[in-house]
């Protein structure tokens, strides 16, 4: 297992005494749940560390990239650098019926949106972080969604 976040994952497993779970059995939508918090948390520890800003600026850079047209750019960008394995994840939660529809997302960007964020669920549930942040790194680059400041 790699550190990191895995670390977290494993401490919080650890700490709060939860059983071991075969990853197949979780549904798309709870590794989306938890694929939108690994991105969140990557997203504003970038914009943190690039130094002090106030609160509107914090969450201004960040909701311009953790939206869903962000996402699917984002996705798009790194489609073809996924591994068999990691395109069926994605496209299983692309195909995925969600109970609730985006309010400023088209249906298409909902959609992929969803299946990225399946991706890194499962990509964090499997302790790898190299790979989440490989991902990430190459799509905000190809992107252009997020410069360094510095």
């Amino acid at each position: 297992m790699e550190e990191g976040m895995m670390d977290l994952y494993s401490s919080i497993k650890e700490r709060f005494t939860l059983p071991d779970v075969d990853l197949r059995t979780y549904s798309p939508l709870a590794l989306a749940f938890l694929g939108d918090g690994v991105f969140e948390i990557l997203i504003r520890t970038l914009i943190v560390g690039e130094g002090n800003l106030g609160a509107g600026n914090l969450h201004g850079y960040s909701a311009h990239i953790v939206k869903a047209s962000s996402q699917r750019q984002l996705l798009e960008a790194v489609e073809e650098e996924l591994t068999e394995e990691e395109t069926d994840i994605y496209r299983r939660g692309r195909n995925a019926k969600s109970p609730t529809r985006s309010k400023n997302a088209s249906m298409a960007d909902y959609r992929i949106a969803t299946g990225y964020e399946v991706l890194l669920g499962y990509l964090y549930l499997q302790g790898k972080q190299d790979r989440i942040f490989e991902l990430v790194d190459l799509g905000l680059r190809r992107t252009g969604l997020w410069r360094r400041r510095s």
